[in-house]
């Protein structure tokens, strides 16, 4: 339902009616964040006459096919994806942001940073970049397919806790109705600054989406589009 709400701000953001190129991008499916980040991206992409259209996929399915080429881009990525996805061109400035955190079921401490958790058992959602990353070298870290799945295996103690954006986690944990069983830690592992990204045949394009979002974020229209479709996730069914 909240998917259809907010469908209205991208018409709104759009110029005159001409229909002209359509752009195709992996999104990682069941991430409320990636949701929140591709309707941000259509707002943006709205104001150059171009339409967006989305491929659901887990996230390292959804590398494959933005790196290869077979969709054109990613919807939001960490800042050094290109590093191993060199055909991926970033595009800055950053669309959007994510806050790391920590979710549990039994367990009460005060995060400080992701060597905090490093003594417990952690789930975390194959192919999201950020908590690879910031899990890498722990001993006892399970990557599961998707985000329902681990909180569902939260839910059941196959781990102490859960790594996951903390929006996208309040989200999922609301729509399986677990709220009175996993709670959020406080605070968040990090904010990390995340980047759109275009496959390198789409590199002339990449300056002017990112003179769009730079205005839309200098006039503050993206922080406030964030914000909409932010409280619609949370508060839809």
């Amino acid at each position: 339902m909240w998917r259809l709400m907010v469908a209205c701000l991208s018409l709104l953001a759009a110029g005159p009616s001409q229909v002209q190129d359509v752009i195709r991008l992996a999104r990682i499916a069941d991430i409320p964040d990636q949701y929140v980040g591709g309707e941000m991206l259509r707002a943006v992409y709205a104001k150059l006459n171009i339409r967006l259209e989305f491929e659901d996929v887990p996230g390292k399915r959804a590398l494959a096919l933005s790196s290869a080429g077979e969709v054109d881009g990613e919807i939001q990525r960490i800042g050094t994806l290109a590093r191993d996805y060199p055909t991926l061109v970033q595009v800055t400035p950053a669309i959007n942001y994510i806050e790391p955190a920590v979710f549990a079921t039994r367990l009460r401490f005060d995060v400080a940073g992701w060597d905090s958790i490093k003594d417990y058992s952690i789930g975390i959602v194959r192919g999201v970049g950020s908590s690879e990353a910031g899990t890498r070298g722990m001993a006892r870290v399970t990557a599961t397919t998707g985000l329902d799945n681990m909180v569902r295996m939260l839910d059941a103690d196959r781990f102490d806790v859960m790594v996951t954006d903390l929006f996208s986690g309040l989200a999922a944990v609301r729509k399986l109705n677990l709220q009175a069983k996993i709670y959020p830690l406080s605070p968040p592992l990090e904010r990390i600054h995340i980047y759109h990204y275009l496959h390198e045949r789409h590199r002339d394009l990449v300056p002017k989406v990112g003179k769009v979002i730079a205005e839309m974020e200098a006039s503050g229209e993206l922080a406030a589009l964030r914000e909409v479709l932010v409280k619609q996730v949370l508060s839809g069914p």
